[in-house]
């Protein structure tokens, strides 16, 4: 069941959310409420059907097997693995939190500013996924995927380009570390409780030293989020 839109967005203007909406989309919205959803955090509303975790489940496997897709027509004589490895590239959290923030999708999410954690973690690329989540309930699959390759794919995901990226930092970083005589571990530093999820952060100790941290919802993330950030402070590229 819907729920109305002045309720979601009791500070705002829904007429001003609209426009910004349809400016996103390239659209009209037709259940209007699908994207209220889609564009709140449980931080601000708790209850399953008012905030966007069922619609991020949802547009994460729509987003994935339409990436797959793409990946499979574009790519007729390439194997599994290539495929696979370059889907990852294409649909991790961090590429799709920074996909989220340049289409603008952060200006309109409503989640609990008062919350740092939040700002270090991937919920605007949450946001996304929830957002073809919606387009997928509100229009079908064909608009979906039409809008996925139109505002996701080609202005910002470079296939040709990703082809020749390491998306594993870990393993860049372990090559340095070994290359150097250095010795790197992954540590879990803190795992508490986050509005109802585990949020964990993950450091990357260098020789004893943490010398990037990385914040997610999962370890596996939180040590790729950190391994990010140590690649980025060593300036390996």
């Amino acid at each position: 069941m819907l729920f109305r839109l002045t309720y979601l967005f009791s500070n705002r203007s829904k007429k001003e959310f609209l426009r910004q909406l349809s400016h996103l989309l390239g659209f009209y919205p037709g259940k209007i409420g699908l994207y209220a959803a889609a564009l709140t955090h449980r931080s601000v509303k708790e209850k399953a059907s008012e905030n966007n975790e069922r619609l991020e489940y949802l547009g994460d496997a729509i987003l994935g097997g339409i990436i797959a897709d793409y990946l499979y027509m574009k790519y007729p004589y390439k194997g599994e693995g290539f495929l696979t490895e370059m889907r990852s590239k294409m649909v991790n959290r961090q590429t799709l939190n920074e996909i989220a923030i340049k289409m603008g999708l952060k200006r309109i999410t409503s989640f609990n500013n008062n919350d740092g954690s939040l700002r270090t973690s991937q919920i605007f690329g949450n946001a996304l996924e929830a957002v073809v989540g919606a387009i997928y309930v509100d229009k079908g699959y064909a608009a979906a995927k039409q809008w996925v390759q139109q505002k996701i794919i080609l202005p910002y995901l470079f296939v040709e380009e990703l082809e020749s990226v390491e998306i594993n930092q870990k393993n860049k970083l372990f090559s340095w570390a070994n290359r150097n005589g250095r010795l790197l571990e992954f540590e879990t530093l803190e795992e508490r409780i986050e509005n109802g999820r585990r949020l964990f952060t993950v450091g990357a100790v260098v020789d004893g030293e943490v010398i990037a941290e990385g914040k997610a919802f999962n370890k596996k993330d939180a040590g790729q989020i950190a391994a990010q950030q140590a690649v980025e402070r060593l300036s390996l590229g």
